[in-house]
C-alpha cells in the first residue's frame, strides 16, 4: 500500500496548508489546516478535512466496512450501516486521540442484536487495523442501535 501527499497551498498557491493525497489505488484526497488568525502562516483555509478527521474517516469506513461484511457472511439482510465516531485528543503534542466511541446505525430485516453485536467485537478485536493501531494510545468504545427496514 502506498500514498503520496503533497503541499498544494490554498488554490494552487504555496501559502496555505493544504495538501493532496494521491492514494495507490488511483484516488485523491483534499486535506487542509484550520485557519489560524494568531499564525497566518500555519493556518489553512478551512477548504477540506484536516488531517485527523481524516485518520478518524478512515476508522470509521474500515471498521463500517467490517460489520457489514461479517452481516452479510452471516446472511443478515443488511440495508443500512453508519458509524459516528466522537473522539477526544490530547491537549499536549503529540495530540493523539485518547478516547473515540463508535456508535453504529445497522438497518436491516430480521437482524438479531446478538449478530449486530458479534460483527461490531469481530471488528473491533480483530478485523479492523485502523482501530487496532488508534487502541494503542486511545480508550476504544462502542455502542449500535438496530432498525427495522
Amino acid at each position: 500500500m502506498e500514498c503520496t501527499v503533497s503541499w498544494t497551498g490554498a488554490a494552487g498557491t504555496r501559502s496555505g496548508m493544504g495538501f493532496l493525497a494521491e492514494t495507490g489505488s488511483g484516488h485523491t484526497l483534499m486535506m487542509d489546516g484550520a485557519p489560524d488568525a494568531a499564525k497566518p502562516e500555519h493556518g489553512g483555509q478551512n477548504l477540506a478535512p484536516r488531517p485527523m478527521e481524516t485518520v478518524l474517516a478512515g476508522t470509521g469506513g474500515c471498521t463500517a466496512y467490517d460489520v457489514v461484511l461479517i452481516l452479510r457472511r452471516g446472511r443478515h439482510q443488511v440495508q443500512g450501516c453508519s458509524v459516528k465516531l466522537t473522539a477526544e485528543r490530547a491537549t499536549e503534542d503529540p495530540k493523539v486521540f485518547t478516547s473515540i466511541h463508535m456508535h453504529f446505525t445497522v438497518v436491516g430485516k430480521a437482524i438479531p442484536p446478538a449478530a449486530v453485536e458479534r460483527a461490531v467485537a469481530l471488528s473491533h478485536e480483530k478485523y479492523c487495523s485502523a482501530s487496532a493501531m488508534l487502541a494503542k494510545t486511545a480508550a476504544m468504545t462502542t455502542s449500535f442501535e438496530l432498525k427495522e427496514a
